[in-house]
């Protein structure tokens, strides 16, 4: 039996649409976002064309061992959503949401990532010990980067 798993992560941010999606649509920002403890590399050589299609690829260490992962564009809507999705990595499935819309003088996104682990029973059991608790940690981690680096800009005051 396959067991599918959903995360779903939402966060307001202080910054107009366009300047949000900006920034998203750029792979190279995925660095920025990703804990330092995963070591982190996109070895797709750039700049890389965001739009239907385009393949990354990314190296990482998760609990120390190498992965090597490959993810597609598999809908590009700017400034709405996009989704990408494992061609290559750790994980069974792995579909990536991200939806973006104004709200409220700033921009609204929702990620919503729809997996699998592979292994079966195997799969299912580190998914409950581990694997859930380390997608959230990397979600807040970025929650928090997020606002780091779309937080309130300092106002200037005049004298």
């Amino acid at each position: 039996m396959i067991r599918f798993h959903t995360l779903r992560h939402e966060q307001w941010i202080p910054r107009p649409l366009d300047e949000v999606i900006a920034f998203f649509s750029d792979a190279r920002n995925l660095g920025e976002l990703t804990p330092p403890w995963l070591g982190f590399r996109i070895l797709t050589p750039g700049p890389i064309p965001m739009q239907v299609g385009t393949i990354i690829r990314y190296s990482l260490r998760w609990h120390g061992l190498p992965v090597s992962w490959t993810t597609m564009i598999r809908r590009w809507d700017p400034p709405r959503r996009f989704i990408d999705i494992q061609l290559r990595g750790p994980y069974r499935l792995w579909h990536h949401t991200h939806r973006f819309h104004a709200r409220n003088g700033g921009t609204q996104m929702t990620d919503i990532v729809r997996y699998c682990l592979p292994l079966g029973l195997a799969g299912r059991i580190a998914h409950s010990l581990k694997v859930r608790r380390d997608l959230e940690a990397i979600f807040n981690y970025r929650h928090r980067r997020v606002e780091q680096l779309f937080g309130e800009k300092p106002r200037v005051e005049v004298q």
